[in-house]
């Protein structure tokens, strides 16, 4: 099993940055794409980005393409999301994923086997 944990949530204004951290733990031997999804208010879980074990190929959301970076760092076993130019459409509860089916990013949730609990960020207007 691996265990995800997320941090760095936290409330800022729009046009700030937040960068959120993933630490992962447990069976980390094997290798795992990762990826960041977020849960907007009264919505469905999206797709923000995602990486190969790896760093070689990432996908990003339309929405956050130019705004957010995703990286890994495979020997502290941790992801990381940099999200540049907040806006209020990306409040969320954001969640870190993993998958050990490592033939392609995938951007439905379902597709994903571990998740971390979630770190809210809310950005003001």
């Amino acid at each position: 099993q691996l265990q995800l944990v997320e941090s760095g949530g936290a409330l800022v204004q729009a046009g700030g940055s937040l960068r959120l951290s993933c630490a992962a733990s447990g069976r980390t031997s094997i290798s795992y794409n990762m990826a960041w999804f977020r849960q907007p208010p009264g919505m469905d879980r999206e797709f923000v980005c995602a990486i190969t074990y790896n760093g070689r190929r990432i996908s990003y959301a339309d929405s956050v393409k130019g705004r957010f970076t995703i990286s890994r760092d495979n020997a502290k076993i941790t992801l990381a999301l940099q999200m540049n130019s907040l806006k209020p459409e990306d409040t969320a509860v954001y969640y870190c994923a993993a998958t050990n089916d490592l033939a392609t990013l995938r951007r439905e949730d379902y597709q994903w086997n571990y998740w971390g609990q979630g770190t809210q960020v809310t950005v003001s207007s």
